[in-house]
């Protein structure tokens, strides 16, 4: 390496003689910024494209937390009576099961975008999901058809995780190719709202349908309703990604590249390469993005997903008023956490991660003593301290994570990495706390689960590059307005010589 640098490294001497010559080829290697090498972006299309990656998102966590709220109802309806922890830890297995898929979802659909463009796979993987829920609403109970109920929600689970693997990399890629430079925090802030509000849809729809028809009637036939409410749901999404155009990013990729046939019968092949090179040239920022991920999908996971089922199966706390509480702590966040994006775009990815790591390694144990404590006004100090904590990393990731790599492999890079990480870490989350609470007996355990993955958090923000204003990796300057274009021409010109 040393060798390869000192041979780039011309010769003082030489460049004294030949001074044309070496500015010529100075200027071949880095070649002056014109006009035509900005892209300005069009508003209305970049708010379309939030938008539409934005309800893909909400509709994503809509589906993955209904289940999470119903966990207890649905460890009723698909798995034999007996232990109530044996059939939660059953019904969070199942959860987890469509995360296994996921990495595998990651590695189809993550090069298939890099390959033939963002859009089109965004709808493929909006169908399969909406496919999948609906489905798991249509499925008769253990006691209706015994074995093959919990083999069939598994089965639809897979569709789900599987789907899902393309569904985060795609639309934070979607999001972060249309933005502007300098407003790709804002704007990527709105897909994990798009989060929030999946969540929130989840668990305002579930806590209603609870009040309104009890427990018995939620485990007789109202658990199915809120499976169902995604058919519709996807036909208004698909319906907003369809009449999207594809990000200014890959049409330039595409304009620049020569693109080969993409037969039906190809596309595996052409798929096992792509990954290949993926782990090939980018394993460490592959490394990163996998820790980065880990510590935010633990602790995302914890709080969004697992809090209702702790409140209520440890501390006691019916499953309306766990899930009010989370309700209001959500819509808490979606507050603020544009802002948060503002401020990454201000200040940087890496101060506003830091904050949220570091909150969650300071904040957990104090956080789950006042919720331990009991009260709303405790449980709900508690929750909030997480929540703050959170809404750093909610906030900035989306934005984070597509600067880790360049154009012609962000797609796909992301997916992997993404869905690896998930995988391993978000998904097992709460199997993981349920088993550690029932095997040590403390209450404590999910804070200790989450300082565990802020510190790897910590560790993998400081080693990370700072993207935040900065043109995305293989892709030209992106700015607001022609002006800003102009100027940005003139800042980077070469001083006139007389």
């Amino acid at each position: 390496m040393a060798g390869s640098e000192q041979r780039d490294t011309p010769d003082p001497a030489a460049v004294r003689r030949h001074p044309i010559l070496f500015r010529t080829i100075e200027q071949r290697r880095n070649p002056k910024l014109r006009r035509t090498d900005i892209t300005v972006t069009d508003e209305a299309a970049v708010k379309r494209a939030v938008k539409a990656a934005s309800l893909g998102n909400a509709m994503e966590w809509f589906d993955f937390g209904i289940y999470s709220y119903l966990a207890v109802t649905i460890g009723h309806v698909f798995f034999p009576s007996g232990n109530d922890t044996a059939q939660l830890l059953s019904s969070f297995a199942t959860f987890a099961v469509a995360f296994l898929v996921r990495p595998l979802g990651g590695m189809f659909f993550g090069p298939m975008g890099d390959r033939i463009g963002r859009k089109k796979v965004l709808a493929l993987t909006m169908i399969l999901m909406a496919v999948g829920t609906f489905a798991i609403g249509l499925i008769p109970s253990y006691a209706s058809i015994g074995f093959w109920a919990p083999v069939l929600l598994i089965l639809f689970r897979l569709v789900q995780g599987f789907s899902t693997g393309g569904e985060y990399g795609g639309a934070s890629t979607f999001i972060a190719e249309y933005a502007p430079d300098k407003r790709r925090g804002f704007f990527g802030s709105f897909l994990e709202f798009g989060t929030l509000a999946g969540y929130v849809g989840a668990a305002g729809l579930v806590t209603a349908l609870t009040a309104l028809l009890g427990d018995a009637a939620m485990e007789d036939w109202g658990w199915r309703v809120p499976f169902l409410v995604a058919g519709p749901l996807g036909l208004v999404g698909l319906y907003l990604r369809l009449r999207l155009d594809e990000t200014p990013a890959f049409q330039k990729l595409e304009d620049e590249s020569a693109h080969a046939s993409e037969a039906a019968d190809t596309v595996e092949t052409t798929t096992r390469g792509d990954l290949a090179r993926i782990f090939r040239q980018y394993w460490p920022t592959l490394i990163l993005c996998i820790a980065l991920v880990g510590a935010y999908n633990i602790t995302d996971y914890m709080l969004l997903s697992y809090m209702p089922t702790y409140l209520s199966d440890e501390l006691g706390y019916s499953d309306t008023h766990g899930l009010l509480i989370l309700l209001g702590v959500m819509v808490a966040l979606m507050a603020v956490i544009n802002q948060v994006g503002r401020l990454s775009d201000r200040f940087g990815r890496k101060p506003l991660l830091m904050t949220g790591m570091l909150g969650f390694l300071v904040l957990s144990a104090p956080a789950f003593l006042l919720i331990g404590q009991g009260g709303i006004p405790a449980i709900t100090a508690g929750m909030l301290m997480l929540g703050l904590s959170l809404v750093c990393l909610l906030g900035t990731m989306s934005a984070a994570l597509p600067a880790l790599f360049p154009t012609q492999v962000r797609y796909g890079s992301l997916s992997v990495g993404y869905n690896l990480s998930a995988s391993l870490f978000g998904g097992t989350t709460p199997l993981v706390i349920t088993a550690l609470i029932s095997w040590t007996g403390s209450n404590m355990m999910p804070a200790y689960y989450a300082m565990a993955a802020a510190l790897v958090g910590v560790i993998a923000v400081a080693c990370m590059k700072e993207t935040a204003q900065k043109p995305l990796d293989g892709s030209p300057p992106s700015v607001s307005t022609k002006e800003e274009a102009a100027d940005m021409v003139i800042a980077t010109a070469p001083d006139p010589k007389f």
